[in-house]
């Protein structure tokens, strides 16, 4: 999963930047609004987490920029301001939760992965595509009630292409999102995983164009 930090204070970001990565998250972070803003607009992410007064643009311009562009990423908002108005404002603007400073990491954590599985499906963390279900808490993937055994990567990728179901997806996207963070990786590598996982749900789970990405229709 890719997240998006904008937050001013280096200590924190420090922080929650090494508490995710440990979590195996992939982590933009930055310490400025306009940045921020910037890196929101141009690039895909799965969470984002935003403080609210930052130099240059604040975290609510930002937040409503993110909505005004049509972008549906969860967002949580980060800040020490404990007034029930600013609360309500942040939530108006597309906010999807409010945590205040100072905060819990194992709680933040907690309420990032609650945030996710509700991008991925708005009723419930288990559902079924063709003859597949997937369990996201406990990572379980079964093929006509049969558990099928995935790496870490298998099941991120399988994840990543549900939640862009029917768009395709290129490599260069893939290996941002879920690769970034590897020190070296060999260039047939995504390749290598989508041959793993059609092997395991069958041949036509994962579209390819040549040259263009993959996608999984539904």
């Amino acid at each position: 999963m890719k997240m998006l930090i904008v937050e001013d204070d280096e200590n924190i970001l420090s922080v929650l930047k090494r508490g995710f990565e440990e979590e195996n998250y992939i982590i933009d972070t930055s310490l400025d609004g306009d940045e921020g803003d910037y890196l929101a607009l141009t690039n895909s992410y799965d969470v984002i987490l935003l403080d609210w007064m930052l130099p240059n643009k604040t975290g609510i311009e930002i937040l409503k920029n993110i909505r005004d562009n049509g972008i549906k990423t969860p967002i949580i908002m980060l800040t020490a301001k404990g007034n029930i108005d600013d609360k309500v404002e942040g939530l108006t603007q597309g906010a999807d939760d409010y945590v205040g400073k100072p905060f819990s990491f194992k709680e933040l954590l907690a309420r990032v992965n609650a945030l996710y599985r509700r991008s991925l499906s708005s009723s419930t963390n288990k559902f079924k595509l063709h003859d597949v279900e997937i369990d996201i808490d406990l990572k379980i993937v079964k093929k006509n009630e049969q558990e099928l055994i995935l790496t870490q990567k298998e099941f991120e990728l399988l994840l990543f292409l549900i939640k862009h179901k029917n768009q395709l997806v290129s490599n260069s996207i893939i290996e941002d999102q879920l690769w970034s963070n590897e020190e070296y990786i060999n260039s047939n590598v995504i390749q290598v995983t989508v041959y793993n996982l059609r092997k395991k749900l069958g041949k036509e789970f994962i579209k390819s164009a040549r040259g263009l990405g993959y996608k999984i229709a539904i």
